[in-house]
């Protein structure tokens, strides 16, 4: 008897130590497969481009010219568009390339504001983050972005008009960073709301 017990003591012993390090190595799997994916800039395919609305005030201008260098220079944007009352005040930085190469994809701006991005953001009044737009099927209402956009932030200005940014970086935008393009958005719109009487067209300069 004193022989059985003592062989069953064994066992219980090694499955013991097995039950743990097959815990250990199943652990170790779930940290790697959780384990944040090192995450790289992805330079976007385009053509550079600096469109304004013609009709803006100098002082406009100059606002829209300042957020643009701070954006691109402080985050992840590379594209920036601003539709207001159905005109497309400026399109800025890397844009997708149209049929005839090297010029920019032209923005439609009624059909933007039509589409259900817009619209989602124009219901919700809050500022939408695509973190990752490849997986977003609305990504196909913003053609003039580059094809290889990572990461896009719709920030509504009001109720009369939407700003794009197209980033570089899968969640780059950071949270700071969406805060700072909140309240952008809300001076912009009281900027923009000053000179909306009457805008024939954009013109490229």
């Amino acid at each position: 008897m004193l022989m059985v017990f003592s062989i069953s003591s064994q066992s219980r012993a090694d499955l013991l130590t097995l039950g743990l390090a097959v815990t250990n190595v199943l652990t170790g799997l779930v940290w790697l497969s959780i384990r944040p994916k090192s995450i790289t800039p992805v330079g976007p395919q385009g053509v550079e481009c600096q469109e304004i609305y013609s009709h803006l005030p100098e002082s406009v201008v100059s606002e829209i010219l300042w957020v643009w260098e701070s954006l691109s220079a402080v985050t992840c944007c590379k594209s920036l568009v601003i539709v207001y009352d159905c005109q497309c005040i400026v399109q800025i930085g890397v844009a997708a390339k149209s049929l005839n190469i090297d010029e920019p994809f032209a923005v439609d701006a009624a059909k933007l504001m039509q589409g259900s991005l817009y619209q989602g953001v124009l219901k919700s009044g809050a500022q939408s983050y695509m973190a990752n737009l490849s997986l977003y099927p609305g990504r196909s209402e913003l053609p003039f972005l580059p094809s290889n956009t990572q990461a896009v932030i719709l920030q509504p200005l009001g109720d009369r008009g939407i700003a794009v940014l197209g980033g570089d970086t899968i969640r780059g935008f950071t949270t700071s960073d969406q805060t700072w393009i909140s309240y952008i958005g809300e001076k912009l719109d009281a900027t923009l709301a000053k000179y909306m009487s009457s805008m024939p067209s954009v013109v490229q300069e």
